[in-house]
């Protein structure tokens, strides 16, 4: 039986969570001549999530631990909050390589997806530590892990916890992920793994995005009928009508129960270069702990109005802005970090 079938489905961000899962940040070339200068907004985002939740962090060993720890001091972090767990990783993006968790809420019991993990189409090997994270995951905390078989990033989907999955054509149909999977197969293991009933696709990612798209840097669930999606005032900007196109079939789209939903427009900050090339700077890329959402911030004319959307749209949390401008240069920011575990 699949998870569907037995009572699983995967919640909503904003569903309250037992613990934020994260990936300790050591790949040097994932920010070129940049990763020290990284830790200290990491370590406040990580001071941050554990005011409201556990923060559980996969690293590499105990030496690269202790300098974590002593990263988290200085910010003044609430160490009895954070545990650390001795699971190998290539890389940083927990919210692709991490644990897809399942609830069944009358049985009261979490499962683990774990989906393949090919380094977004091949594009930065070695992949094969990020791969098993899930299971190790699942050992560690005694529950079931499932396989579907095929390719799937955390970042490439967003759900509503009504039924509903957002995602984007130019990442789950890109022929580097499962080429042998038409878009109605990808749907099926979509609906079966994710225990989803309704499925929204959305075209092109911005520019810059390494992934082919994901849709965590442009449109996202506030609650379970209203989205913020981001658009690019600048006409001449190279993102200006791909985000006109996806902002248009949005309003075409309706959720599960055949409404439509509620779509406030988030700005862009100014385009992002480094070296040349441009970076996947994106107020969506937030992440919705239970205490704070937090979001990045570029340095930017429109980072006050972007924190001031979204703190509209979140009567019961605190929104909070954290300089991303560092962290960027790996091309993804604090949603793309991190992994969600709901309380069941």
């Amino acid at each position: 039986m699949t998870p569907k079938e037995q009572g699983y489905y995967f919640p909503a961000e904003f569903a309250k969570h037992s613990a934020t899962w994260l990936s300790w940040p050591h790949k040097e070339e994932s920010w070129p001549g940049k990763i020290e200068s990284i830790y200290p907004v990491y370590a406040e985002f990580i001071k941050r999530l554990a005011e409201g939740e556990k923060v559980n962090i996969n690293i590499l060993n105990e030496s690269l631990k202790q300098r974590a720890v002593s990263y988290l001091q200085s910010a003044e972090a609430n160490l009895a909050q954070i545990d650390f767990f001795f699971h190998p990783t290539n890389d940083a993006w927990c919210r692709d390589h991490g644990p897809a968790f399942l609830i069944n809420p009358i049985e009261k019991k979490k499962m683990i997806v774990d989906w393949g993990y090919n380094a977004w189409g091949g594009k930065y090997p070695p992949f094969d530590l990020d791969d098993v994270i899930p299971t190790l995951i699942a050992n560690q905390l005694n529950i079931p892990v499932v396989y579907p078989g095929i390719v799937m990033e955390g970042g490439s989907v967003e759900f509503n916890g009504r039924g509903t999955l957002l995602t984007t054509k130019a990442c789950l149909l890109n022929p580097n992920r499962n080429p042998h999977l038409n878009q109605a197969q990808i749907e099926e293991y979509l609906f079966s793994y994710y225990g989803v009933t309704n499925i929204l696709w959305l075209g092109d990612g911005i520019v810059g995005d390494d992934t082919d798209g994901h849709i965590d840097d442009l449109t996202r669930f506030v609650n379970e009928d209203t989205v913020v999606t981001i658009v690019e005032s600048n006409k001449q900007d190279e993102n200006y009508e791909l985000l006109q196109e996806n902002f248009k079939m949005l309003h075409t789209l309706r959720l599960e129960n055949g409404k439509q939903m509620n779509i406030v427009e988030l700005p862009m900050p100014s385009a992002v270069f480094y070296e040349d090339m441009r970076l996947p700077a994106s107020y969506a890329n937030f992440y919705i702990g239970n205490k704070y959402v937090i979001v990045p911030t570029f340095r930017d004319k429109n980072d006050d109005r972007a924190l001031d959307i979204l703190q509209g749209c979140f009567s019961d949390r605190k929104v909070i802005g954290l300089d991303s401008t560092d962290i960027i240069w790996g091309l993804g920011s604090f949603h793309c970090l991190s992994q969600q575990e709901p309380v069941v």
